[in-house]
């Protein structure tokens, strides 16, 4: 445990900061997956799924959570994976 005042505080900084990203990277990775599930599938509501979990990633993005090259990297292949199972 720091004892340093400025690390407890940056301590507490990262626990808040950690929370809030598991929150968007586990919806996701739940959006990314059901829009996987759903082009394999072949399924009528595939296009609004994938819509859905593209702007998830962008919004990871914005947030720092994703490096902007990762986020058009994971939507290329999402649209990519959707368009070859249609």
């Amino acid at each position: 445990m720091a004892n340093i005042k400025s690390q407890m505080k940056r301590n507490r900084q990262n626990e808040k900061r950690r929370v809030r990203n598991r929150t968007v990277k586990s919806e996701l990775n739940t959006r990314v997956r059901k829009a996987g599930e759903a082009a394999d599938a072949g399924a009528d509501d595939t296009d609004e799924i994938v819509r859905a979990a593209i702007k998830r990633i962008d919004t990871a993005a914005a947030k720092g959570m994703l490096h902007k090259n990762t986020a058009a990297r994971r939507k290329s292949r999402l649209i990519r994976r959707a368009r070859t199972s249609a």
